[in-house]
């Protein structure tokens, strides 16, 4: 009896198995198609993720200004270029009202976040301010490409850092005056920075490059640091303040755009072009302008559209393509004189 059941049970199994492997087409349905769609997923996921496109996302400190309006030149030449490789690419550009803003920064840094972007290209504000929101980048899949200002904590939280060497810019800053100061036939006497946020990584490199190299290699006094929290007429009232109180003054140093051209504007006014040595950071027109007509003797000009450009090149390198990019990219500066004004290598980076 025992065998017989046996044989039964093996019959019945041999029967299953049959039905199994002919199956009926609402069975296998599902099945078949899965295969395909893991293969081609796994076996080329730059084109497939390419094809798709996404956005990408570039948050700087401010849209009002025309340093960042050529940051957005440049992300906007790299989209147009991509666009070639993946049609449904996008890239968009905020900014906060002004470069103290940190806050309203932090709440485009989130909304990106929340609408799923490919990748985030970021000048932070803030060196430190930012860190919660490229976390929460991060911990959603979201690479960060950090710009300008290098974040300071852990840098594991983001990809890459695109800029300026400020240091190197600062100090370049600080032996150009030096020298002009020479051949003035000065070696002591006063010298003012007007810098623009505190505590900004770019504004930390830049002024600190710049104070180190006066202090270690001249006599001259560093009178304290004016802040204009970027804002052209700020920083117009404080430099005719340092004039007034100080008549024995013989150089000062603009640090960014706006406090650049507030800077130059107040020495115009004052008509002391020439007779003080003036240095600023950045170069658009208006202080093109002042390098051509003798106000300021010499101006640091960075790429800002190479941190757009390549901010976005490596966005999509490392967020769409799937791609592995260098965790640190110098995009330059040039030192810009009267002399070297009408160079070709001036005309690539004046804006």
């Amino acid at each position: 009896m025992k065998k017989q059941m046996f044989t039964l049970v093996s019959l019945l199994a041999a029967a299953s198995m049959i039905l199994v492997g002919c199956g009926t087409p609402s069975t296998a349905a599902p099945v078949a198609p899965a295969a395909p769609q893991v293969v081609v997923v796994t076996a080329t996921p730059g084109p497939v993720t390419a094809s798709q496109g996404g956005e990408i996302a570039v948050i700087v400190k401010t849209g009002n200004s025309s340093f960042w309006q050529n940051v957005q030149a440049g992300a906007f030449s790299a989209q147009k270029e991509l666009k070639a490789q993946t049609p449904k690419l996008s890239v968009t550009f905020l900014g906060a009202q002004s470069e103290s803003n940190i806050d309203e920064e932090i709440n485009i840094v989130e909304s990106a976040i929340d609408r799923g972007v490919k990748a985030i290209v970021l000048a932070p504000s803030d060196v430190t301010a930012l860190q919660p929101a490229v976390k929460d980048a991060k911990d959603a899949g979201i690479p960060v490409i950090i710009i300008d200002s290098k974040l300071n904590g852990d840098p594991s939280q983001y990809t890459a850092f695109l800029a300026t060497d400020n240091k190197a810019a600062g100090e370049a800053c600080a032996k150009s005056m030096l020298d002009l100061l020479t051949k003035a036939g000065k070696t002591t006497g006063k010298i003012q920075v007007m810098s623009y946020v505190a505590g900004v990584g770019s504004e930390v490199g830049r002024v600190g490059g710049f104070n180190d190299y006066i202090k270690a290699n001249s006599k001259f006094t560093l009178l304290p640091t004016q802040y204009s929290n970027s804002d052209m007429p700020t920083a117009l009232n404080q430099t005719t303040n340092v004039l007034n109180a100080n008549p024995d003054l013989v150089g000062i140093f603009g640090a960014n755009e706006p406090t650049a051209i507030g800077m130059g504007t107040a020495i115009k006014n004052a008509k002391l072009g020439g007779k003080i040595v003036a240095i600023g950071f950045d170069g658009n027109s208006v202080l093109a302008g002042f390098i051509k007509d003798g106000t300021l003797q010499a101006i640091a000009v960075q790429s800002s559209f190479n941190m757009g450009y390549l901010g976005v090149k490596n966005a999509y390198d490392v967020g769409i393509a799937g791609k592995t990019v260098p965790a640190y990219v110098d995009t330059g500066f040039l030192m810009v004189t009267k002399d070297n004004i009408d160079s070709q290598d001036a005309k690539n980076v004046l804006y």
